[in-house]
């Protein structure tokens, strides 16, 4: 059975720091490029970060450009978002996606979907 299995997701003031996990199972880890999304209620989804397990290549969308840092650590099947200098507008469900190749990540093309996990910035 394929898991995707988000943690992190907490309560944190504006400026502030999470890091949310992303712990894999039952495909092949390194055969996959794994990333982040998030939603907003009533709003779509959108990528945020995507990383090639393989050669650790990564990508950031706009939201996401010097303040969040996509990382990987295959003997945990593990990817990680460090995400830094919060704001309110960050405040959203956040996805973990599996995808066979970057463009599908980045554009939500995904072969598989976590549960997510919330994070609510707020003062």
């Amino acid at each position: 059975e394929v898991q995707l299995v988000e943690s992190g997701g907490d309560l944190v003031q504006p400026g502030g720091s999470l890091r949310l996990s992303c712990e894999a199972s039952g495909f092949v880890f390194i055969e996959y490029v794994v990333g982040w999304f998030r939603q907003v209620p009533g709003k779509d989804r959108e990528g945020v970060a995507c990383i090639s397990t393989g050669d650790g290549a990564s990508y950031y969308a706009d939201i996401a450009k010097g303040r969040f840092t996509i990382s990987k650590d295959n003997a945990k099947n593990t990817v990680y978002l460090q995400m830094n200098s919060l704001k309110p507008e960050d405040t959203a469900v956040y996805y973990c996606v599996a995808a066979v190749e970057r463009a599908k990540c980045s554009t939500g093309d995904v072969e598989y979907w976590g549960k997510g996990t919330l994070v609510n910035v707020s003062s």
